[in-house]
């Protein structure tokens, strides 16, 4: 039996890239999974197929997380599929090609209402669905914490808020045992990132770099981060925020 077995978590923007592998290894340590997806349900049933084939057991929900009310909507279907929450991973996230002399209002908008506005609503909702003993484990990014990537400056900031909002809630739930933490992501080898990260041999070898163990991470390596906090091991671990960027701030 795994260490989740009983136990039941959502992960948002789970359909793909780091939020997949997630899912799967929650899957693999016996967590049902409700793999959340915005748009692409053949992604999402793939995850879903994956996760079943391992021996897990999963479902696929959907979600528009920029619409009005989509957090509400996303926790009723969730309710209509399974009965109880232990973890809930906010991993789903957009990003902007727009700096700070070119981000439009709109864009500035959608980017804090996926990031930001959509994980504080989630937990929210999240709160009194959750088991004594539960987790909520927040996906930033090593951009908070270095401003090396100034391009990504608006998007460092939607994910800065998400690292308060983190110890924040540590406080707020745990006198019911429940913990709450932030892992923090460098470059990953992800779909959303292959256009430029494997443009070409210096651009691999750039973004490698950036890590002292002089490699791009992988989206296993940080579901094995997240699955520790998931875990009974990490019970003891709340109000965190866990680089997990290779040593890229180091």
């Amino acid at each position: 039996m795994g260490v989740l077995t009983g136990r039941t978590a959502l992960v948002t923007g789970a359909s793909r890239g780091i939020g997949r592998g997630i899912a799967e290894r929650l899957g693999r340590d016996g967590a049902r999974v409700a793999v959340h997806y915005g748009s692409n349900e053949a992604a999402a049933k793939e995850t879903v197929a994956a996760i079943e084939a391992a021996g897990g057991s999963a479902f696929e929900i959907r979600a528009d997380l920029a619409e009005p009310g989509a957090a509400q909507g996303l926790w009723e279907e969730f309710e209509a599929r399974a009965d109880g929450l232990d973890i809930l991973v906010n991993n789903a996230g957009i990003g902007t090609s727009s700096a700070f002399a070119e981000i439009e209002e709109a864009e500035f908008d959608r980017l804090f209402t996926v990031n930001t506005k959509a994980p504080f609503f989630l937990a929210q909702l999240a709160a009194p669905r959750l088991r004594e003993g539960g987790r909520i484990i927040n996906i930033s990014s090593g951009v908070t914490r270095t401003t090396l990537l100034p391009d990504l400056m608006p998007y460092a900031m939607t994910k800065s808020a998400l690292d308060v909002f983190t110890r924040y809630l540590a406080r707020v739930l745990g006198p019911r045992g429940i913990t709450a933490n932030t892992v923090a992501p460098g470059i990953v080898d992800t779909d959303v990132n292959a256009e430029w990260l494997r443009a070409s041999d210096e651009a691999w070898a750039g973004a490698a770099a950036f890590s002292v163990l002089g490699k791009v991470g992988t989206p296993a390596e940080i579901a094995d981060v997240v699955a520790f906090l998931a875990s009974p091991d990490g019970r003891w671990v709340t109000g965190q925020w866990v680089d997990a960027t290779g040593g890229s701030l180091v």
